[in-house]
């Protein structure tokens, strides 16, 4: 019993790397699998004078320790939450996030809903799991912890971005690689295993009385365009932008269109 306790608090205590920008409007970005803050660069600098941006690492991802397997995603979520809480933010704030990100923003939707005053998601869908997705993740935890975090990279790489973009921005994918190579073996297993059990969150999308801006790239290869549009449908106050020319990573892909549409987004919902 009490090493079980000692477990739990340390995973409580667990201390997120993370970058703050500046004293602008509050948006807290969260990043997808297996990638880091880092995906977040070009809107820390191009939103600068709009927003102050807090992006974290999620445990076990960029410079943030992992902690053992399995993960869930209340966990993520209240990760989140409790850097908020040490940043002073006991407010709502905009939440942003893209594919695993935007389970964890809609986690804490459903968890935390007095801290969140509008949602940006990215590249995600609001269902579960299929019994296959399931299967496949337990098949990439698998992969990750028999051979390691680069047979996940190689394999899941070519299908993050627009087959354009793999073949034209080559820096852009070795950026992409490096940034996924940076997770560590327990932060992918876990990760896999929080989205393999994420709740269906399609039956609370029209509580959800927030503003909300939905943006998917229209050549993304991991989650069908279809998606973003039935989200934004169910979703009382939504607004979607297919990304042209953009795959799962818009906001790299194609970040002026990206950026413009956050901007827009900021600009409408507190200029009220």
């Amino acid at each position: 019993m009490t090493g079980s306790n000692k477990k739990s608090t340390e995973q409580d205590a667990l201390l997120m790397s993370h970058q703050d920008s500046a004293d602008r409007v509050p948006v807290l970005w969260i990043h997808g699998y297996p990638l880091s803050s880092l995906l977040w660069e070009l809107q820390i600098s191009d939103l600068a004078d709009i927003a102050r941006q807090i992006t974290p690492d999620l445990r076990g991802h960029g410079q943030t320790p992992s902690t053992a397997a399995p993960y869930s995603m209340e966990m993520l979520a209240n990760d989140c939450v409790r850097l908020l809480d040490h940043l002073g933010f006991v407010g709502p704030v905009v939440i942003g996030g893209l594919s695993m990100g935007g389970y964890v923003a809609l986690e804490i939707c459903r968890r935390h809903p007095d801290r969140v005053a509008g949602l940006i998601l990215a590249s995600t869908r609001a269902g579960a799991d299929s019994a296959e997705g399931k299967a496949g993740r337990d098949t990439a935890a698998a992969v990750a912890t028999g051979t390691g975090v680069e047979a996940i990279v190689e394999g899941m790489l070519p299908k993050l971005l627009a087959p354009k973009t793999y073949d034209e921005q080559p820096d852009l994918v070795d950026f992409v690689r490096e940034m996924m190579m940076e997770t560590s073996v327990d932060g992918v297993v876990g990760a896999l295993a929080a989205m393999r059990d994420r709740v269906d969150s399609t039956p609370g999308l029209p509580n959800l009385q927030i503003p909300t801006l939905v943006i998917h790239g229209a050549e993304d290869q991991l989650i069908p365009v279809g998606e973003a549009e039935s989200m934004a449908a169910a979703l009382p106050d939504a607004e979607l932008v297919v990304v042209p020319g953009a795959g799962h990573l818009p906001n790299l892909e194609q970040p002026e269109v990206f950026g413009d549409a956050v901007r827009g987004f900021l600009e409408g919902f507190y200029g009220e």
